[in-house]
């Protein structure tokens, strides 16, 4: 065997017992990741600063890392890939289960009112009074008094309802903080 056949080899075989450590590694890093968001709330999908997007490129760096093990190869990537892949439609399919929407991917929060930041549920969600300001000058709107609601969903998207505009309280139903729009 020639040491390019052999090159080939380590790169795209691996070793059987390799596959469940991969398998595990990837079931670990996809459960803290969960984990994670939750405990730091929907901030994490709004939008990034430049540091943001370093600490999140750094997490996959590492989660990478973990996941695949050393030796690195093309195999160990397609195994944890694949573990990936199928837990991201595992739990796709249990966030259609009402019961666990809102532990896998928790609440929307209810985070300004009449033009007043609600500070408990913008601390839930590790928002900042800068954060919330700027995704309001993105939004055009020129005074905080013309804000009626302000909600942060699960995805990190803000939705914002201008004062005076009929909301429909369907639309609200499970929204954390919506107590303090309607006291």
């Amino acid at each position: 065997m020639s040491e390019f056949e052999s090159f080939l080899r380590e790169q795209l075989l691996i070793e059987p017992w390799r596959i469940p450590i991969i398998v595990i590694a990837a079931t670990g890093i996809y459960i803290a990741f969960l984990v994670l968001v939750r405990v730091f709330g929907s901030r994490v999908f709004a939008k990034m600063t430049a540091f943001d997007a370093v600490v999140i490129v750094m997490f996959g760096a590492v989660a990478g890392r973990a996941i695949i093990g050393h030796p690195p190869t093309l195999m160990a990537g397609i195994i944890g890939l694949t573990t990936l892949i199928a837990l991201e439609a595992i739990f796709g399919a249990a966030r259609k289960l009402k019961g666990l929407r809102n532990a896998i991917s928790g609440r929307a929060q209810v985070i300004m009112v009449h033009g007043e930041f609600i500070n408990e549920q913008m601390k839930k969600s590790h928002l900042s009074r800068g954060d919330v300001k700027a995704t309001i000058r993105r939004a055009g709107i020129a005074q905080l008094s013309q804000i009626q609601l302000m909600i942060l969903e699960p995805t990190g998207e803000f939705s914002i309802f201008k004062e005076g505009t009929a909301v429909d309280p369907a639309l609200l139903k499970g929204v954390a903080g919506v107590e303090y729009l309607y006291p």
